[in-house]
């Protein structure tokens, strides 16, 4: 069993295209990310130098718009059904519900 295979399994897909697509997802996901954090730094912070509270206040906001972006991506790649499950499964992992 090939670790495709296990992520089909984990993530209850129908097959090994999905899982593909679904890490497609996730890696555009990243990408975009990526590319948003150096025009925001420009935009909060004179020539690029950043501060601790910049960080720490960066890495809280990212994670809404990183949710957002990845439903975004999900519904351009047909697979938004799988990531609003994937959100709900996280949201409730970090407020501690059932």
């Amino acid at each position: 069993m090939g670790w495709i295979d296990k992520l089909q399994n984990r993530w209850n897909l129908k097959n090994g295209w999905q899982v593909v697509i679904v890490l497609v997802v996730f890696a555009c996901t990243g990408f975009t990310v990526l590319f948003l954090k150096k025009p925001i730094v420009a935009f909060f912070t004179s020539e690029g130098e950043q501060n601790i509270w910049f960080t720490v206040i960066y890495y809280i906001l990212i994670l809404p718009i990183y949710n957002v972006i990845l439903l975004f991506y999900g519904f351009v790649f047909g697979q938004f059904q799988f990531f609003w499950q994937f959100e709900k499964r996280m949201w409730n992992r970090m407020t501690g519900r059932k």
